[in-house]
């Protein structure tokens, strides 16, 4: 019998270790209260007034809170670094009273003049924000960014003491709450901090968002980032309402591709996915709809043009191209999520406006179009470049269009990819002739979209300019009358139609995979979800 107790002996510590089946990354987390998440590419950074993408903004809802919050199932504005507002009759000046008790992570309190210099900050020009136009709203903003005036005091903005913002606007702005709720341009920074690694209002200045540096305002705060392989946020207690939240931290995973975070969400080590393999859908709706989410989602999917490429000028072979795609083959071959074709850059009913300029999918009339270019048949046009950062879901669409161009048309179609930095880089360079892009609305107004072309905004990238359509979009910001105000928008919008600076393709659904242990998260036309109200709880046994 001695013989056999060693082995005994074994058995009874694995026994002890747990000898059931090896719990997964998912499970133990749920414990632990960390949620895993899958969020696509590597972040460009994580200086709410230098970012420009939703990879960054999932981080920075962590990390930092804006003056408002916004409600997890209808986004309404409530509060949140402020405990409360007034707004004027006129309704061009908001007063924000923030509470006694928000301070920032490192035990400074949270200060109306944090707010004020964090707008500075965004505004000021050598900083370069591709976002700072968010902020025009502001009494004399849009000057200050343009270089107009230098004197920073000439801003609508005033601490009237440490805990009193005063905040004075051009116009009547109805989606200010919104915009401070929900966008990272509109949340603060700490420049004391930013002041002891340069310049604050340098492009270049980034040491202090590195986790032993980063001060936050947010429920939670930066303790590791390797880059492309985690980035995790774990409960800020000194946050004015940590005793609510329920998460004890956060773990992000840039996982570029679609079929690895895919398999990474069904071996169990993510709780939730940025996206779903187009290939994969159809699956999960016949064998594990549970997972699965097909939400509605205020966004669109288009391409850029570099209308100042010599080819691409002229805006009959821009048409040619929009006219021999086929949106609704897209749509339901391609991305299979129950998108829909789009044939304007704005969504339909965006807080009841409907875009009534329309494009069409036409081949003859493209036929035509192309050869009033000078290119019948396609004879004699250079080979077009498509570009699109690394994605599979991407790849596929890119090459839908490339087979379409080149049977429609006759047009010889290249494709380029670049991963996600080298990728925003090389848009903002305008270096590229066709470009993958995607807009998902900071608010639920028309302008959100509308202002993305506006000649000076940081995110148009596309070289288009045109006086008449800035005009007529700037003028709208500042209508009461909402009938007026959206058509003024309808004609704004069919200018930008005509002069085509953009192919929309379709209108986004938000898909992606979300375990049954998430709770809190609610399906919302921005797949904005405040991770204050989000929790991990186990199925029952």
């Amino acid at each position: 019998m001695k013989h056999f107790l060693p082995v005994i002996a074994g058995c009874l510590a694995l026994l002890v270790a747990g000898c059931g089946p090896k719990r997964t990354r998912a499970e133990n987390a749920v414990d632990q209260q960390i949620l895993l998440l899958g969020n696509g590419a590597e972040p460009q950074g994580l200086d709410p007034h230098r970012v420009e993408g939703i990879t960054e903004h999932h981080i920075l809802m962590a990390l930092s809170e804006g003056l408002a919050g916004a409600d997890p199932k209808t986004l309404e504005p409530k509060p949140g670094q402020a405990e409360s507002w007034e707004i004027s009759p006129d309704k061009k000046v908001y007063t924000f009273h923030l509470r006694k008790n928000a301070i920032w992570s490192n035990g400074d309190p949270v200060t109306a003049d944090d707010f004020v210099q964090s707008y500075i900050r965004i505004l000021t020009p050598s900083l370069g924000s591709h976002y700072a136009e968010m902020l025009h709203c502001i009494k004399n903003a849009k000057a200050f960014n343009h270089g107009e005036i230098k004197d920073s005091s000439q801003l609508g903005l005033r601490a009237i003491d440490a805990k009193t913002l005063e905040v004075t606007l051009e116009c009547p702005t109805p989606y200010l709450l919104s915009m401070i709720a929900l966008h990272y341009t509109w949340w603060p920074v700490h420049m004391a901090t930013i002041r002891k690694f340069g310049d604050p209002y340098s492009p270049g200045n980034t040491d202090w968002t590195r986790p032993e540096n980063m001060v936050c305002n947010g429920p939670f705060v930066l303790t590791v980032w390797k880059p492309s392989n985690i980035l995790s946020v774990r409960r800020n207690t000194n946050y004015w309402n940590t005793a609510n939240v329920k998460l004890n931290g956060i773990d992000f995973f840039p996982i570029e591709s679609y079929d690895s975070e895919e398999r990474s969400f069904r071996a169990g080590q993510l709780h939730q996915t940025e996206s779903l393999p187009q290939a994969k859908i159809d699956v999960y709706k016949k064998d594990n709809p549970g997972v699965l989410r097909l939400d509605p989602y205020l966004a669109n999917y288009f391409y850029r043009i570099n209308v100042t490429d010599p080819v691409l000028k002229d805006k009959r072979l821009r048409h040619a191209l929009s006219q021999a795609i086929d949106r609704k083959a897209i749509v339901d071959s391609v991305a299979r999520g129950d998108q829909q074709a789009a044939f304007a850059l704005t969504p339909p009913d965006t807080a009841g406006y409907t875009p009534r300029a329309q494009l069409k999918f036409d081949i003859d009339g493209a036929k035509k179009l192309l050869a009033e270019a000078g290119y019948p048949d396609g004879k004699g046009l250079p080979p077009i470049e498509i570009h699109y950062n690394t994605s599979e879901g991407h790849k596929a669409i890119a090459e839908a269009i490339q087979q379409m161009w080149k049977k429609n048309l006759g047009i010889e179609v290249t494709l380029r990819n670049e991963e996600w930095k080298v990728y925003m880089a090389t848009q903002n360079q305008t270096n590229y002739m066709i470009s993958r892009a995607g807009w998902t609305g900071d608010y639920i107004d028309p302008n959100t979209f509308l202002s993305t072309f506006l000649s000076y905004a940081g995110n148009n990238r596309t070289g288009w300019n045109n006086p008449e359509y800035d005009r007529l979009v700037e003028a709208a910001a500042c209508m009461a009358d909402e009938k007026e105000r959206y058509e003024t928008f309808q004609k704004a919008e069919a200018i930008l139609l005509d002069d085509l600076p953009l192919i929309p393709i379709y209108y986004y659904t938000r898909v992606h995979l979300m375990s049954a242990v998430v709770k809190g998260s609610y399906p919302n036309l921005l797949d904005i979800h405040p991770y204050q109200d989000i929790y991990l709880e186990a199925p029952a046994k």
